[in-house]
């Protein structure tokens, strides 16, 4: 049975494991595949990334830094939608938009941090 094509189901030549006939099918198949699949997780999706950029623009160096509450929605931020967690041993959480997060200090103020290393 001869091999073909996973995007445009093209008959195959040359070697015995190529999966696509070109590049453009190759990344055609790739963006297919790797796209958010409905409204709801791109809206989702891009909730997150706008979190992040609010984030990432209110700590640009690798210090922690403090903002009020209101400032981060002024800009558009919501509490509600992050990526993970992080519980200290002191019982403080952290929460985290992929590598920048937040911790509540209490009277309107957050602690803005990058992490250096994001491997979980």
């Amino acid at each position: 049975m001869p091999i073909k094509c996973l995007e445009c189901k093209t008959e195959l030549f040359g070697r015995a494991d190529k999966k696509y006939c070109s590049d453009y099918c190759r990344s055609a198949y790739h963006n297919k595949n790797n796209s958010d699949s409905n409204n709801f997780m791109r809206n989702i999706n891009n909730i997150l990334r706008k979190n992040r950029r609010i984030l990432m623009q209110f700590n640009p160096g690798e210090k922690s830094k403090k903002v009020a509450k209101v400032d981060l929605l002024d800009e558009g931020f919501k509490f509600s939608y992050y990526t993970n967690e992080y519980i200290t041993k002191a019982g403080k959480v952290y929460h985290f938009c992929y590598e920048y997060g937040y911790l509540d200090l209490g009277d309107g103020k957050y602690a803005i941090v990058k992490r250096k290393e994001y491997v979980e």
